[in-house]
């Protein structure tokens, strides 16, 4: 089995790690945005927190003294108890806070979590159907809807971190005024620690990255063997074994690679571990001798042995948290450089509506279109008219180019070379959104949406979505009326097996519900690929009766490979390697005896 790689991205450096720092900035900005007082709240309370530790190791230097002196003969009992409740008040303030904190970052992650996972939906929605048929762009939102969770705890880390360097402050800032000594053994005490778990986080970085390809493959294969879409074919074809072994090996792989990366961490983070401890009971060894010698009280032997293990694991937790800053800033690249995707196809700068109604119609002009990355051209020097009121068939065979004339009407793509003209004006001149507003189109691989029925059709005009009557209306003109006849609820009938008291649509019928929402979405082009697919054949005549009344000064168009469709078309164009082979009615082109004529022979004949 062939494992398909993945571009390795280089170790970072350190610039690099530093730069991504940058990400922090524009994290922390949309944090704020997302709720400015829940933001403020959490800044307060770890604005006081981080006076608590010096405050207390403190007390507790003054409580140890006073009963030192006070066993010595002494009178300092009041006192004692005085700086023991000061200090129960500290450790009270402390939980108080510390509550108030974790619940203020619990509300806040959860409001963040949800808005960039919206803003992520927003924002592909916008980006071009081009991007969507690309396998990297995929790794792009893999990447970045995995930053959608657990950015809120990053976030806790930066602020985290910054508490803690107000405490290390005023911790360091004792050390100091004792012995500058004791600060510079603590930072060797944990600087090699902090370089070896930066080296690893950028090591573990690269693997994620290079391993984003092989990981959509994991989540594939396990929707793929537990689905109902995957169900009958897995079983019919016996794939249980084929896609739980391929998972199996692709996991195991996966494993191999993390667990060689892991062990190392942990044998060189145990190596500088050591180091870390050294340095502490050398700064240890250092107070003690003082205070032996009579020039330290034992309240500051208190006090400073408690303030430089609470440095040293201060200065490990900063550190640790810069380490896991970068290495998530670097994540954050992800998230941000989706966001930083732009549409090629967008209205430009003062565009024009869409004109209601269409005149003169739409003109392919020598059109031709390469789909991004494609050795040949899918459409070649195309010409022709959609006028209003005109029925226009698409036929050829696959490949031919039809699908690819819907998309360029959709303005889905623009074409690589020619023009589009919508009465007389260059389609890219028009805003983009109103046209397509004015554009009903139900492709072959439409939408099956597990939703309640007439949520099915009303998304077809999302500005009317709450419409019941026209919502109706489409559903009848479409046969979709027949399906709510059959089903329980009717149209609050939720369809599909994924959520509950769904119920499951034949293919026709489903059909018919993709056919409503072009219905409902009352448009001047109506284009309907392969419409009646799946549609015996009194339906489709059913639906082909509506579909001439609905049409009436209106641009159709069709693409079907069935000649009992097309021929009801006013204008029949013949597409053949993406180019126009022949066009008339269904009687010229027959007579013609052309490409076309040998089409329908070799049809009719499968009916005689």
């Amino acid at each position: 089995m062939v494992i398909r790689g993945s571009e390795t991205p280089p170790q970072r450096t350190w610039r690099e790690r530093l730069k991504a720092l940058e990400n922090v900035w524009p994290l922390l900005k949309m944090v704020w945005g997302t709720s400015p007082w829940l933001a403020s709240l959490s800044l307060f309370c770890r604005l006081l927190r981080a006076a608590l530790p010096v405050a207390t190791l403190y007390i507790a230097k003054l409580i140890i003294d006073a009963v030192v002196r006070s066993v010595r003969g002494g009178h300092e009992g009041g006192r004692v108890w005085k700086l023991v409740a000061i200090e129960l008040s500290l450790a009270v303030a402390s939980d108080l806070l510390g509550r108030a904190l974790a619940l203020a970052d619990s509300l806040l992650g959860d409001r963040f979590t949800n808005r960039v996972s919206v803003d992520l939906m927003r924002h592909a929605s916008v980006l071009d159907l081009a991007h969507f048929e690309e396998p990297e762009f995929y790794d792009k939102l893999e990447r970045a809807r995995r930053q959608t969770m657990g950015r809120m705890q990053m976030v806790s880390q930066v602020m985290g971190a910054a508490q803690d360097l107000i405490t290390l402050v005023t911790l360091t800032s004792a050390l100091i005024v004792f012995s500058p000594w004791l600060l510079a053994m603590l930072v060797c005490a944990v600087l090699p620690a902090f370089l070896g778990e930066t080296h690893f986080a950028s090591l573990s970085y690269s693997l994620l990255y290079r391993w984003t390809p092989q990981r959509r493959e994991l989540d594939y294969l396990r929707w793929l063997g537990a689905t109902q879409e995957s169900a009958k074919e897995v079983k019919i074809f016996g794939l249980g074994g084929y896609l739980s072994e391929r998972y199996r090996q692709l996991a195991d792989l996966f494993y191999e690679e993390n667990k060689r990366l892991v062990i190392r961490r942990a044998g060189v983070g145990s190596l500088l571990a050591l180091v870390g401890t050294a340095g502490y009971y050398g700064a240890y060894v250092v107070i003690l001798y003082r205070t032996l010698h009579g020039s330290l009280t034992v309240g500051d032997l208190t006090f400073l042995a408690g303030s430089f293990a609470r440095s040293r694991s201060l200065i490990e937790g900063v550190l640790s948290s810069f380490s896991s800053i970068s290495e998530e800033a670097m994540y954050l690249d992800d998230l941000f450089a989706f966001f930083r995707m732009a549409p090629q196809i967008r209205s430009a700068p003062g565009a024009l509506p869409a004109p209601r109604p269409i005149q003169r119609g739409l003109e392919f002009r020598h059109v031709s279109f390469r789909y991004p990355d494609a050795e040949r051209y899918a459409l070649h020097d195309v010409t022709f008219e959609l006028r209003p009121g005109q029925r226009v068939a698409l036929i050829g065979e696959n490949g031919a180019g039809k699908t690819t004339v819907t998309k360029l009407i959709a303005r889905l793509y623009d074409p690589t070379e020619g023009e589009i003209l919508l009465d007389g004006v260059d389609l890219r001149e028009y805003d983009l959104e109103e046209w397509r507003r004015e554009v009903g189109v139900i492709f072959q691989d439409y939408m099956r949406y597990h939703m309640l029925l007439w949520e099915n059709i009303g998304v077809g005009r999302i500005e009317r979505f709450d419409d019941r009557p026209r919502i109706e209306t489409a559903a009848r003109l479409s046969l979709a009326s027949d399906v709510a006849a059959r089903v329980e609820k009717g149209l609050d009938q939720m369809v599909g097996r994924r959520f509950k008291d769904g119920v499951d649509l034949s293919g026709g019928e489903w059909q018919k519900v993709a056919l409503a929402r072009a219905y409902m979405r009352d448009a001047q082009l109506l284009i309907l690929d392969e419409p009646t697919a799946t549609l015996d054949a009194r339906a489709e005549h059913r639906v082909f009766e509506r579909f001439a009344e609905l049409t009436q000064g209106k641009i159709a168009v069709l693409i079907s490979h069935r000649f009992s469709t097309v021929r009801m078309a006013d204008r029949i164009l013949v597409l053949h390697d993406g180019e126009i082979l022949e066009q008339g009615t269904h009687e010229e082109l027959v007579a013609l005896g052309g490409h076309y004529a040998e089409l329908f022979e070799l049809q009719a004949a499968g009916y005689r």
